[in-house]
């Protein structure tokens, strides 16, 4: 019966999908549960062992087998001492099959060796690549291979997978035995289609639609356009930050009971999409009832630093504006000369009036300073690059708010993929280690692009940039642009830190040729240099200064253009110092919806070459979200406003100097379609007086998701050119303003960003150069 039932066991062994590669394929889960050792059957109890021989081993010696086994020579044949070094041995992970057997007095191991892994691969994979997935396994080529790695290996690749949004995925680990008792490993792998989101949902939302909550969160529903984005696939960890982003957003909106009870994901039985379904409780909304400074801090009066609190009382409740006032108000105290602070909000909240009543209170905090400063994980970044961005030197008081501060600006540099800034205690509990890490990325750029524009027609674009050049922080570009209307080649190199000073320098090289013919009858080249340096005022006001030394041709000036211009003919140097003021406090330098942005330049030229002019200009912008009468995030109104003027002192008044309107800054109306002409020739001049004002209303497209990149836009535009700077018989210079309205689409799309302007113009002179629609694509890649 003993030998019956060690024959059935032998045979379990040899019978598993794994022996062959031949044998038919069957499901994952049942190759799983067949992958498994085998065990002998136990010699009987009694007696001494006057021997253990090894049988079976072939690249491990017999020695080694003994010594991991518990029963040696000499000792009883023990049942138990038997059992733990069948065990013991399985445990090497070096034994596919362990026996023990008795003759007489000998303990005969035999052992069968599990293979040697010759190498690894995979079928059936198309959406993740061999390198991706050998990175996951463990077994690897020369290694021993066992039964319970690859089922580990097969669940691994699941989870890959599964990460990947393919839940419907299917792994099937198989061996082909080789001579040598070597085997190659094969995952055949079925990747089955993309988990997909099929729907978001809400429960317990009543203050906002369902539409404006899958705004919020990251995750998408699926929809065809978006074949380029990952939003639609299920992601545990992408599910957790949607919970946290409505914490967030409920909280930002004064619902400070607000909770997020529940984020569930539903699998569909055909395992290729999820139900995700969010579970709110949002409770009443509050306002800010008192708001008080608590100073706790000797001689440190409160009411010096009430200028720094955003909140004020009788405003709806947010959440982000108490973090907001907090480091405002570290920074108010530590700029009063006290380094060590702790700015502690405290709440009391009246459920019955829906108040929530905040005192900021000021403490002293522990009394400690910076002793140390660590840069690791560069490996080309000077240290000096990264250093001159912390705000926080050592020797300084510590202070959490500048940490932050630093880790924000070295990110920003654009350099790094990761940035971590950590704090150990130092030589002393009032002493602290700060170490900056960061993980260096690629910072090289090689762009090729084209597109069409109404301005420029076709054209095509090949660029180099280096943005951390030989790991100094400098900025190298070249371009070379080449356009049915304009040409232009630029090269190009800027300091961040010139002189190790908050100066911003540069130099530029460019060549530009302009085809004129459509607008005034002449072609146009220009080659030049251009020196400029700028600086930080404060955080948002910046100036920046530039020389610039520029060499003009006019040339290829059509026979029936006008004399004036033919006038223009030639070579000209223009030497120029030119400055710009901004103060910005747009939300984003991106896409602003909110703030506005003032900037005044002005052009002195006239210091050498053989032109003169001062020309001034002031441009402004006003950006007002109108989500309080839409109830859309996405709505938001903008005010552009332009005036400048061209004194001329020069010997020769240009032409090519003055400002030109119509396209770009007056939609309705041609490049150069509005202002003085040469009626006999219908040639621009251009002006030295020019103001422009245009009203714009950004809002969503209808029926199409934010995801796609599209909105619509509605604008007016206002403006007047006046005053070319000389007079004739037939130049024509009425004035008064133009009026172009219209509606215009752009699309953010995965190949560039494409703008359509349908317009009219509105009001206009009979000699006016009018157009209906703009377009403008480019791409880079």
């Amino acid at each position: 019966m003993m030998r019956l039932f060690h024959a059935v066991a032998m045979i379990a062994a040899v019978l598993v999908p794994l022996s062959a590669a031949s044998q038919t394929q069957r499901q994952p889960a049942r190759a799983a549960q067949s992958l498994g050792p085998s065990f002998g059957v136990l010699p009987a109890s009694g007696g001494i062992v006057r021997e253990v021989r090894v049988e079976g081993a072939q690249r491990i010696e017999p020695g080694t087998v003994l010594s991991y086994m518990v029963i040696q020579a000499g000792d009883r044949f023990e049942a138990e001492n038997m059992d733990r070094s069948i065990k013991t041995l399985y445990a090497t992970g070096l034994f596919q099959d362990v026996m023990l057997r008795r003759e007489g007095d000998t303990l005969i191991v035999t052992v069968r060796e599990n293979p040697i892994v010759n190498r690894v691969a995979f079928e059936g994979n198309r959406n993740l690549g061999d390198d991706v997935l050998r990175g996951e396994v463990q077994t690897r080529p020369r290694a021993v291979f066992t039964r319970t790695l690859a089922l580990e290996d097969r669940q691994r690749l699941l989870d890959v997978y599964a990460r990947r949004g393919r839940y419907a995925a299917a792994v099937e680990p198989k061996i082909i035995e080789l001579d040598q008792n070597r085997v190659d490993v094969v995952f055949e792998i079925v990747e089955g289609p993309s988990t997909l989101i099929r729907r978001v949902g809400f429960v317990g939302n009543q203050a906002f639609s369902e539409s404006e909550l899958k705004d919020v969160i990251a995750s998408r529903e699926s929809a065809w356009w978006r074949f380029l984005s990952t939003a639609d696939q299920y992601d545990p960890e992408r599910l957790a930050f949607d919970r946290e982003l409505l914490r967030r957003f409920y909280l930002r909106n004064g619902y400070a009971d607000a909770e997020i009870r529940t984020a569930l994901a539903e699998l569909s039985p055909d395992r290729t999409s999820f139900f995700v379904t969010f579970t709110i409780e949002e409770g009443k909304r509050y306002r800010v009832g008192k708001v008080e400074i608590d100073s706790r801090v000797r001689n440190l009066d409160a009411e010096s630093l009430r200028s720094a609190v955003t909140l004020e009382s009788g405003d709806w409740y947010a959440g982000d504006e108490i973090e907001v006032s907090v480091n405002a108000l570290e920074t108010a105290v530590q700029n009063a000369g006290y380094a060590f602070v702790e700015i502690r909000p405290r709440f009391q909240r009246n459920r019955e009036e829906l108040t929530v009543d905040v005192t900021f209170e000021v403490v002293e905090g522990p009394r400690v300073y910076v002793e140390r400063i660590d840069i690791v994980g560069n490996v080309r970044t000077k240290d000096k690059v990264i250093r001159r961005e912390v705000r926080i030197a050592e020797g300084d008081a510590y202070s959490a708010a500048r940490i932050r501060r630093s880790r924000q600006r070295i990110q920003d540099l654009n350099y790094f993929g990761k940035v971590d800034v950590q704090t150990a205690e130092g030589s002393a509990p009032d002493r602290a280690v700060v170490t900056v890490e960061v993980e260096e990325k690629p910072t090289g750029e090689l762009t090729i692009g084209g597109g069409y524009g109404t301005d420029v027609g076709f054209l095509g674009t090949v660029g180099l940039r280096e943005r951390n050049l030989a790991g100094t922080g400098l900025e190298a570009r070249g371009e070379v642009t080449i356009g049915q209307l304009r040409s232009q080649v630029d090269l190009s190199l800027t300091d961040p830190y010139f002189l190790d000073r908050n100066l911003v320098a540069g130099i530029d090289l460019f060549y530009i040729t302009r085809d004129n013919q459509d607008i005034s009858g002449f072609n146009e080249e220009r080659a030049g240099i251009v020196l400029r340096v700028g600086y930080a005022i404060n955080e948002h006001l910046r100036q920046n200064w530039a020389y610039s030394l520029i060499r003009r041709d006019i040339t290829n000036i059509d026979q029936f253009a006008s004399i004036y211009i033919k006038d223009q003919e030639g070579v000209s140097t223009n030497s120029m110092v030119s400055q710009i003021l901004t103060y910005d406090r747009r939300d984003s330098r991106i896409d602003p919806t909110d703030g506005y942005q003032i900037r005044l330049s002005t052009d002195v030229s006239g210091l050498g070459g053989d032109i003169g002019f001062f020309r001034p200009r002031l441009d402004g912008v006003y950006y007002q979200p109108l989500a309080f009468l839409t109830g859309s995030r996405q709505w938001t109104l903008s005010f552009r406003g332009s005036i400048g003027y061209l004194f001329q002192y020069g010997e020769k008044e240009r032409i090519i100097d003055n400002y030109f309107l119509g396209g770009e800054n007056l939609r309705g109306f041609k490049i150069g379609g509005v202002g003085p002409r040469d009626l006999s020739t219908n040639d621009a001049l251009g002006g030295r007086f020019i103001w422009t004002q245009s009203t714009e209303v950004r809002f969503p497209m209808p029926f199409l998701s934010e995801d796609l990149g599209v909105f619509g836009r509605a604008f007016v535009d206002v403006g007047d050119l006046t005053d070319p700077g000389f007079t004739g018989p037939n130049v024509v210079d009425t004035g008064g303003p133009r009026v172009g309205a219209g509606v215009g689409v752009t699309w953010r799309s995965p190949f560039g960003v494409v703008n359509v302007d349908i317009s009219q113009a509105v009001v206009k002179e009979d000699f006016d150069q009018t157009e209906t629609i703009r377009f403008g694509f480019g791409t880079r890649f």
